[in-house]
């Protein structure tokens, strides 16, 4: 499929699937209560994506501390502040993903099949051996100063 066509259906889709969603549920219990609880998701999607952002942040900078990169940390960060901003989002599925967004394993999960489907990380057997926790690159070196 074009990504044109994709994202167009995305962009005008999903709004108007949340809009019937919103209205079907609205029917039910009523448009007062219906926009209380759209703004109580908002409301508390975003006191959750700061707790979680601050968790994030403090675990980049121990990462930091311990002379390591924290490339998932700051990805991490990354689908925190996505999550945050589709729970502002009015309507039921973009609160439940936003939600599901901001649940710590599953976030790192969803992060390392990402990563692992980019070809960013390897599985762990195929780029080097390991021994005691510790990976070994084959590979040869020479030295210019001799």
């Amino acid at each position: 499929m074009n990504p044109f066509w994709l994202l167009l259906l995305i962009l005008v889709g999903a709004p108007l699937f949340e809009l019937y969603l919103l209205i079907q549920v609205g029917s039910v219990i009523g448009a007062l209560p219906t926009i209380v609880l759209s703004v109580f998701t908002a409301v508390l999607g975003a006191l959750l994506m700061r707790q979680q952002g601050f968790a994030a942040a403090q675990r980049a900078q121990q990462a930091m501390a311990r002379g390591e990169m924290p490339a998932l940390e700051l990805l991490e960060g990354v689908l925190i502040f996505l999550a945050g901003a589709v729970l502002l989002f009015p309507g039921f599925v973009t609160d439940a993903l936003g939600f599901l967004l901001l649940i710590s394993p599953l976030r790192r999960r969803l992060l390392l099949a990402l990563l692992k489907r980019a070809q960013v990380i390897q599985p762990a057997q195929s780029s080097g051996q390991q021994a005691g926790g510790q990976r070994y690159i084959e590979g040869e070196f020479r030295r210019e100063d001799e």
